[in-house]
């Protein structure tokens, strides 16, 4: 029996001076960081909800219709009571979440796309590039998000029409809300690429690619970009939480995703003028927005301190 002990002993010394890969350490500062984990926690129970619960409610339950069901408070029949409509509200804050996360997601690729193209061109190439470049983003940033939400979602609202996809009907608000928020909000991921961008393009092995012959678009690709991911996954998980919060304003305005689609964010905007005598119409919605939002935020603020690099050195 002693001789087992002092072999796992010896076991488990060995795993503790095994050198471990950068992402093996960075996973283990995740694991470490408590509302990392309650981050995790917060995310996986959201998803639950809305995956799982698709498969006790249809579509066809969240949009039915039963003006002799309205307005009836939380029961047994309706967890989470009906709308104006005689909506089941459990039904349409499943489906409602589905939309959200999804415009969340797809508004942070649009942004994505945009942020990492002008700054990788901004900070590598310098100059005359960056200078405009530059402007523009500042001149994007001085103007009020939620003032161009506003405008650009009345100006194009009512454009696409409705449309079927995977089974689904989706109103043609989701692809301009979508696009909107995306075109919106890359600015912060560009200033923060464009700074990866001049830190690393001053490196050695840059410069030995740069001396072979490598044209400047495969240095960007696949020397650079690379070494950026760190600090575009961090601002791609928090950007997330940022788009389903513009996508509530906007829709809570009521100039964001237009019936028959579900979002949290209309769901508010349906409840406004019931908000003390009917307060189940706002507080279910309300609330995952809430978790969903906190969840991101504190898995953010997980990936930033697990991937900084000087962590991960000290780490090492």
């Amino acid at each position: 029996m002693a001789t087992t002990e002092v072999t796992w002993e010896a076991f488990e010394e060995q795993v503790e001076r095994t050198p471990l890969t950068p992402a093996q350490l960075a996973w283990r500062r995740f694991r470490r960081h408590r509302m990392a984990m309650v981050g995790m926690a917060l995310l996986a129970g959201v998803f639950l909800f809305v995956t799982v619960g698709a498969f006790f409610f249809s579509e066809a339950d969240a949009n039915h219709t039963d003006l002799s069901l309205k307005l009836q408070p939380p029961s047994r029949a309706h967890i989470f009571g009906t709308d104006l409509t005689g909506r089941d509200v459990l039904a349409r804050t499943i489906y409602g979440g589905q939309i959200s996360i999804i415009i969340g997601i797809l508004a942070v690729i649009v942004a994505l796309f945009a942020g990492v193209a002008v700054g990788a061109v901004s900070g590598y190439y310098g100059g005359i590039a960056d200078a405009l470049l530059m402007r523009l983003t500042e001149a994007m940033l001085t103007i009020p998000s939620i003032f161009l939400l506003i405008v650009l979602s009345k100006i194009l609202g009512g454009k696409i029409p409705t449309f079927d996809l995977l089974g689904r009907s989706f109103s043609g608000s989701v692809v301009v809300i979508i696009g909107v928020i995306g075109v919106t909000s890359w600015m912060y991921l560009a200033r923060v690429v464009r700074v990866s961008f001049l830190s690393l393009k001053e490196q050695e092995f840059v410069t030995a690619s740069r001396c072979t012959g490598t044209r400047d678009l495969l240095i960007i690709l696949e020397h650079i970009l690379p070494n950026t991911v760190a600090p575009i996954t961090v601002a791609a998980t928090l950007g997330v939480a940022s788009s389903i919060l513009s996508e509530a304003y906007v829709s809570y305005l009521g100039l964001g995703v237009q019936p028959p689609t579900a979002t949290w964010g209309n769901m508010l905007d349906q409840a406004y003028s019931h908000l003390e005598s009917e307060p189940w119409m706002w507080f279910f919605p309300g609330l995952f927005i809430v978790l969903t939002v906190l969840g991101i935020n504190f898995v953010g603020d997980g990936l930033r301190d697990a991937l900084d690099p000087r962590a991960l050195a000290e780490a090492d």
